[in-house]
């Protein structure tokens, strides 16, 4: 009878423990917040770099046009500064469905995502699958925008430059063609 008295405290205490011990596993998902802020705050970061960039190209172009700087050379920098923030709004536009899909995954569903229907759905993100492909798809978009703008630096000296170039347009041309068939 002693053991049996024993074995029951024994086995409520391990339920007990148990619990507890479940209960810190479990919110011990919050450490997730962490990423989650430092993602937002990098998406801001870059977009005010990219940005920063635009509002320093209209600001040449102002000048090019009032001939303080030559007309033939603004153009290059103009088209590769715009692809430089294109690139860093995209990165940023990464960062910012990683950490809301991270919030929504680990500590809530946000209420104004499901119930905006103007969001097309980008930022309803129900599983870590959901939020991979998601994120696949404009990791793609700004790989695709990285090797346009080391594209236009390029200097074009012979056919066989042309030709690389040519071949990376189709690889891209076919990688963008094999997301889309899924």
């Amino acid at each position: 009878m002693v053991c049996y008295k024993l074995s029951l405290k024994y086995m409520g205490f391990m339920k007990k423990v148990e619990r507890v011990f479940e209960w810190i596993l479990w919110e011990s998902r919050l450490i997730i917040i962490v990423a989650v802020i430092a993602s937002i705050v990098s998406a801001v970061i870059l977009v005010v770099f990219g940005t920063m960039d635009i509002i320093y190209i209209i600001t040449s172009v102002f000048k090019a046009f009032q001939g303080v700087e030559q007309y033939g050379k603004i153009q290059y920098k103009v088209l590769s500064t715009i692809v430089s923030a294109m690139d860093l709004y995209l990165i940023a536009t990464v960062l910012l469905i990683f950490g809301i899909g991270l919030y929504e995954l680990f500590i809530s569903k946000i209420d104004h995502v499901e119930r905006d229907d103007n969001s097309g759905g980008i930022l309803k993100i129900h599983s870590l699958d959901e939020l991979k492909e998601k994120l696949l798809k404009v990791i793609h978009v700004v790989l695709v925008v990285y090797f346009f703008k080391f594209a236009i630096k390029l200097e074009y000296k012979t056919i066989l430059d042309l030709l690389y170039l040519a071949i990376g347009i189709l690889l891209i041309a076919t990688s963008v063609y094999m997301t889309k068939k899924k």
